[in-house]
């Protein structure tokens, strides 16, 4: 692994010096400069692959950084595109903003070329790793929006769903639920103009059914039954009579009847982390209201 190592820092010298040497005097005057910078560009990439190997990943980043920078100053645009996304992919095990900051210098190029979905896919890159710490999660949301955005333009309705879901689920999460439900309705009744699709609009309902009831118990109830007419199918879904008891027994005042409809739902379909944390809200502000008191 150090042998490696040695190995890429000799390389990268020797890139150093071909750059050097194509400035000087006698590159200028016989031409030889654009085969020092290739001959440079292969020394960085060269060197870039061996600190791969040696699990350098911030050296192994800045290598293919440099090989970038060069391409672009070149014309070659493609080539400088994909160097960069290389550097992101070492300095995501080491260090994310720098990851972030190649991606959106690639990010920059493709757009530029016109390459839209290219640049979706690194927007949605970047929501990805922003998206496991809390404290970036508004981030995260940006690029998802933006990712989709693209995606829409390009006429790839499907991948536009998937980012706009995740930026519902984060919404929630960050208590936006108006976004939220916003994003679940319209991914929902699209879905149902999909025979293949229109099983998971029952999903989107139920999600967006449970942010409203984190708003407002009354918008709830008119939810769900202006859901149920949408999508008849969805009145006899599990889903439904669970959102319709619980807000039954927020109406009676019934913590222990919720916890109980919640548990008799979970033991046949496994709520996830999302479902868990936004009934614990709902909870959590039932019980704090004075009225239950």
């Amino acid at each position: 692994m150090a042998d490696n190592e040695q190995k890429a820092m000799q390389l990268m010298a020797e890139a150093e010096k071909k750059l050097t040497q194509q400035k000087g005097f006698l590159g200028s005057l016989f031409g030889s400069g654009s085969n020092k910078v290739e001959d440079a560009i292969e020394c960085y990439q060269r060197a870039g692959n061996m600190f791969k190997m040696a699990k350098n990943w911030s050296k192994a980043g800045q290598a293919f950084c440099e090989a970038a920078t060069l391409h672009a100053r070149a014309g070659s645009r493609h080539d400088a595109g994909t160097m960069y996304v290389d550097a992101s992919n070492c300095y995501k095990k080491s260090d994310v903003e720098e990851a972030v900051s190649c991606l959106l210098k690639a990010i920059d190029i493709y757009t530029d070329m016109g390459r839209f979905t290219m640049a979706a896919k690194h927007h949605q890159s970047i929501a990805e790793m922003y998206e496991s710490d809390p404290n970036t999660l508004a981030k995260s949301i940006q690029h998802y929006e933006q990712a989709a955005d693209y995606f829409r333009g390009e006429e790839s309705v499907s991948s536009a769903n998937k980012c706009m879901l995740k930026v519902a689920q984060y919404a929630a999460q960050l208590e936006d639920y108006d976004k939220a439900i916003q994003i679940y309705e319209q991914v929902a009744t699209s879905s149902l103009e999909s025979s293949l699709l229109k099983y998971s609009a029952k999903e989107y309902f139920f999600r967006a059914a449970l942010c409203h009831l984190s708003v407002d118990l009354l918008n709830a109830q008119h939810a769900i039954e202006k859901y149920a007419q949408q999508y008849p199918a969805f009145q006899d879904s599990r889903e439904y009579k669970l959102v319709k008891t619980l807000c039954e027994h927020l109406e009676e005042q019934n913590i222990e009847g919720f916890t109980e409809a919640v548990k008799d739902y979970d033991s046949i379909s496994r709520l996830d982390q999302w479902y868990t944390t936004i009934l614990l809200r709902i909870k959590k502000a039932a019980n704090d209201d004075p009225d239950l008191r």
